[in-house]
């Protein structure tokens, strides 16, 4: 059973060291094979230029054909995967195009797996180890008003004054802050048009209560369902979002009022350009050290008291080895590989794994990834 990794980025790396490291039969596919040489040629000779007939040929019933390239190559690659009866693992939301693909991997046996980066992926078993253990606690009680929240951040250990920095291509970032959101809020669907609409403040549970600034994105909504919640459980907030360093929103709120403005071709142009300038002033330097944060609460309350209240928490920084991004990232995809491989993962497009053994197992890896992670319980 061959592993066919598919891209080199700076959020690959550790994942793929590990699994070479522990003698895997790994293939590494990149466009520019030199790039990653540079990062593992030290560990495997097996290198070649990505190309998608090449890797067709390459691939084998049985294999693992794992996408860490930009999203709109991992409906291909699954789609490759099908015609070859392969499986496919990879971090990134499922999209509409690849839950299409559900009932063909299911009747051929093959296990699609997504979503297990950071977030997503850490958070959601985080978010399953929570409801796991207040549902086998003797607070629970369905008729519990259930707040739940998890939020992710990414941005430099030590903070700018522009209070972030990027590894890769600000556009994405820029684009994200035009994105809408969808979210619960005391009871009812929370609808935001742009973050800066919805920033809150975030306390960290953690020793210091750091400050944050907090905003939902996406669509969260549906992760009411995947992390198991009781549809008969009365959810008073349910937001999945993101974090920011304090000061964030003030350093860019002439940035937020220029996007809000963006309209059209002139408007995509603008935040090529704005893209460009950001990378030339505000990307991680050489070794500069990253950080993440992760904090996913679960609270129950019961006649206005709280009777079940925790956090899994986490805060990790880059080291000599790794980014803290590339670790969070790319270590949890290396493990839903080995899950597939030890056949523990279900046929069919799934997110996350919920089985009890593997969260547990892989919570257990994903602490030896961080400096700080634990669950706080608000009330001992």
């Amino acid at each position: 059973m061959t592993i066919h990794w598919c891209g080199t980025g700076l959020s690959a790396i550790p994942g793929l060291r590990r699994l070479l490291g522990k003698g895997q039969t790994v293939t590494v596919w990149n466009r520019t094979p030199e790039k990653a040489r540079a990062e593992v040629g030290d560990l495997t000779d097996d290198i070649r230029v990505f190309h998608m007939e090449t890797l067709k040929t390459a691939v084998q019933k049985g294999d693992v054909v794992v996408s860490m390239l930009p999203g709109d190559w991992h409906p291909k690659l699954a789609q490759l995967c099908l015609e070859r009866d392969a499986h496919f693992v990879t971090s990134s939301y499922i999209s509409p195009e690849l839950r299409a693909l559900d009932g063909a991997a299911r009747e051929k046996g093959l296990s699609f797996v997504n979503e297990v980066g950071l977030d997503p992926g850490i958070d959601h078993l985080m978010a399953h180890h929570l409801v796991a253990a207040y549902r086998a606690s003797d607070a629970y009680d369905p008729e519990n008003e259930i707040t739940f929240t998890s939020y992710c951040g990414g941005f430099p250990k030590v903070a700018n004054d522009f209070r972030y920095k990027f590894s890769w291509s600000p556009l994405g970032v820029l684009k994200a802050l035009r994105s809408p959101s969808r979210s619960m809020k005391d009871f009812e669907e929370l609808n935001v048009d742009r973050p800066w609409n919805a920033i809150t403040r975030f306390t960290s549970p953690l020793p210091g209560a750091e400050e944050f600034e907090a905003y939902p994105n996406r669509d969260s909504l549906p992760f009411i369902e995947d992390y198991r919640f009781d549809p008969a459980w009365k959810v008073k907030t349910f937001v999945r979002g993101t974090l920011r360093l304090d000061g964030w929103s003030e350093a860019w709120k002439d940035i937020f009022r220029e996007v809000e403005t963006l309209e059209g071709e002139a408007g995509e142009a603008r935040l090529q350009e704005m893209s460009a300038q950001f990378w030339n002033d505000h990307a991680y330097d050489e070794g500069e050290a990253d950080r993440v944060v992760l904090f996913v609460t679960l609270k129950a309350e019961k006649d206005g008291k709280t009777v079940w209240h925790q956090t899994y928490a986490m805060d990790a920084w880059g080291d000599a080895e790794s980014s803290a991004m590339g670790r969070l990232v790319s270590v949890p995809v290396s493990l839903a590989i080995e899950a597939v491989q030890a056949g523990e993962l279900p046929a069919g497009v799934t997110p996350a794994p919920h089985d009890p053994k593997v969260v547990d197992a892989w919570l257990a890896e994903v602490a030896k990834l961080a400096q700080k992670i634990e669950v706080v319980d608000h009330l001992n």
